[in-house]
């Protein structure tokens, strides 16, 4: 008897004469991830599952004629040559069977270990990015190579689940997206490789991406590359007081939540703690009022009057350097903007407009940049050397993407960009160094927080 798989809309397709003889299949095979189609009367398996099915009739002795891909012969070659840290995650990645997702700071070179994956593989590639901006940087490096974005991923998985024997998810964090994992469970792809600076997300979702692409092979922390191969850095904490209105008015919100906290019995240790009362809040005019009360005290705490003036010491301190400041609000991003004549960056500036002022900032046209979130990944930025967080998140993976933005490769090492050093024609305090301010507001939970990262 032979079993015979195709690939179709996101299945793998499983007939042959004994099957198709048979009314459900029973008693002629029992294959894992296989069920029975009552649409079809067919016998399918998620496209995704094809590794393990060829794993078990390989297993079982169980002849089949595989009919998923018909990819071409290729013969891929690049110029770059990868570093010893390099080479040592491409090593633990094929050594899984080529599957499963490396771990590297920002500005160590993700981007050419994916190329060298592809050369490994040596067969049709797709990779998928969470922007545009990422989309373009791979496609300067890349000729003959697919590049997607996952939200047109997501929308034709199902049509090209056959045609690539490796797919490269780049921020493979954001796959843990409920309707981003469709794209991992639709394509066929046996080789697959994650990349990423945070691999862990605080709902846990990267649990998901395990099963769907493979565990963690390799993990590279941010200090046991600096120094050589990126920057050398320090991290400078400073505290800042909410004056008295602001804290009586951080306090009565505080305190409402907290309140309702003890009485509901959420313990809000994690991201599936904050949805379960973001849940609640649906139908529990409680809940809506302790979730308002949590936002308004945690604008207070991130906005607070004293961050602003000791953001003013830090501009003055470092006019050579190039600083990019982090914020949590778009507002806050117009008033810093419009107080230090600095370029602003928010969801809403157009990516024209967005394009010119990095580029103006690449050049040293600009000396600085004011954003609210949409630089901490996914954007071709160029180098700084100076961080200010005044807000946040507070999150490990947020703290982790920001302190990426400034640990700039050393000369002569690739990166994921192409971008220059310092300004032409400047000399920077810091020397060869860069500089992470956080701003935290004293007596706060995000003092909490930071002390926690610590």
């Amino acid at each position: 008897m032979t079993v015979r798989l195709t690939y179709e809309d996101g299945t793998i397709r499983v007939t042959g004469d004994a099957i198709d003889s048979d009314r459900d299949g029973a008693g002629v095979l029992d294959l894992p991830f296989v069920e029975r189609d009552e649409r079809s009367k067919t016998l399918r398996a998620p496209a995704h599952c094809y590794p393990g099915l060829i794993a078990d009739l390989d297993e079982r002795g169980i002849s089949y004629d595989d009919r998923v891909f018909s990819l071409p012969e290729l013969s891929l070659d690049s110029a770059y040559e990868l570093r010893e840290y390099q080479r040592a995650a491409l090593d633990d990645w094929e050594a899984a069977d080529r599957r499963g997702v490396l771990e590297l700071p920002t500005g160590s070179g993700k981007t050419v270990i994916g190329i060298a994956a592809m050369e490994a593989a040596d067969a049709p590639t797709l990779v998928v990015v969470p922007t545009i901006d990422l989309l373009e940087q791979w496609r300067r490096e890349l000729a003959d190579v697919t590049v997607s974005t996952y939200d047109s991923a997501y929308l034709r998985a199902d049509e090209l689940g056959d045609r690539f024997g490796l797919v490269v998810f780049d921020e493979v964090h954001h796959l843990g997206g409920e309707g981003y994992r469709d794209i991992a469970r639709l394509l066929a792809t046996p080789a697959r490789l994650g990349l990423t600076a945070t691999f862990e997300r605080p709902d846990g979702a990267h649990e998901v991406i395990a099963d769907l692409v493979g565990s963690l092979a390799h993990r590279v922390a941010v200090d046991e590359l600096a120094g050589e191969h990126l920057a050398d850095y320090d991290i400078k904490r400073l505290e800042v007081s909410l004056t008295s209105e602001e804290r009586e008015v951080y306090e009565r919100h505080q305190e409402t939540f907290t309140d309702y906290l003890a009485k509901s019995g959420i313990e809000m240790r994690s991201g599936s703690d904050y949805q379960e009362l973001v849940k609640r809040s649906g139908t529990d005019p409680e809940a809506r009022e302790a979730l308002l009360a949590k936002q308004r005290a945690r604008e207070v705490m991130m906005n607070a009057a004293e961050k602003v003036e000791r953001l003013r010491e830090i501009l003055d301190r470092h006019r050579t350097d190039r600083v990019i400041v982090f914020t949590a609000h778009t507002d806050l991003v117009y008033r810093l903007s419009e107080r230090f004549l600095i370029p602003a960056i928010t969801h809403e500036t157009g990516a024209d407009e967005r394009r010119e002022t990095l580029a103006r900032f690449r050049s040293g046209e600009y000396s600085r940049v004011v954003t609210a979130n949409v630089l901490d990944e996914g954007v071709d930025v160029p180098d700084a050397n100076v961080a200010v967080v005044l807000s946040g998140s507070g999150s490990e993976r947020e703290f982790t993407q920001r302190l990426g933005r400034i640990l700039r490769p050393k000369d002569g090492a690739v990166s994921d960009a192409t971008d220059s050093g310092t300004r032409e024609g400047t000399e920077s305090p810091l020397g060869g160094r860069a500089l992470l301010y956080e701003i935290v507001t004293e007596e706060t939970a995000e003092e909490r927080v930071s002390r926690r990262r610590r």
